[in-house]
């Protein structure tokens, strides 16, 4: 199972808390999967893949309440944490570069805070795709993480979200370690 992480909404549909929808629409794209069926307020599709099936999914629950999409989606189709890959945001990476971590805290990530507490662990692959950070106070933050990239930024983040979904078709076939090492050592 992949998930991208965003908002539901035409108003979301180009910021940057929502890149991780982004590189999941690129990823169905690359892997010629249709996201089509609704269930637990997530909208998902799945085909097979080298044996395997492959589940891309988007949380329409709103960012800081993703887990209650993707917990129940998860206990249905019996997959476990380790079956599963998170693509979001990270403001505390730079605008265009993306990190890959096998696990670790939500480092102030709503959305991932929500996971953690519905799947009960921290052990979440993830790849994080930098959208750098605001200068200020919380609230310049969440108008921040709402806004939309500037011009010079699009193209990076572009580049980032399409890095990022190819990173998760790798992941189908390659352990998720051999990534890091690939992905994180070329991303510095």
């Amino acid at each position: 199972m992949i998930v991208g992480l965003g908002n539901p909404g035409s108003e979301y549909e180009h910021t940057r808390h929502n890149i991780g929808f982004k590189a999941i629409d690129l990823l169905a794209g690359r892997l010629d999967i249709v996201l089509s069926e609704h269930k637990f307020n997530a909208l998902f599709g799945k085909e097979k893949i080298n044996g395997e099936t492959v589940m891309l999914v988007k949380p329409l629950t709103y960012m800081n309440a993703s887990g209650e999409a993707v917990g129940p989606l998860m206990r249905f189709y019996k997959a476990s944490a380790d079956e599963l890959l998170v693509i979001h945001d990270d403001l505390d990476l730079p605008v265009g570069k993306i990190r890959l971590r096998q696990k670790g805290s939500a480092g102030g990530h709503n959305g991932l805070k929500s996971l953690m507490q519905h799947l009960r662990t921290q052990a979440i692959k993830r790849v994080k795709i930098g959208i750098g950070h605001p200068k200020g106070s919380h609230q310049d933050v969440i108008h921040y993480v709402l806004g939309r990239f500037s011009e010079e930024d699009k193209q990076l983040m572009d580049q980032a979200a399409e890095r990022a979904s190819e990173a998760a078709a790798a992941w189908i076939a390659t352990p998720f370690p051999k990534l890091m090492n690939k992905y994180n050592a070329n991303n510095l």
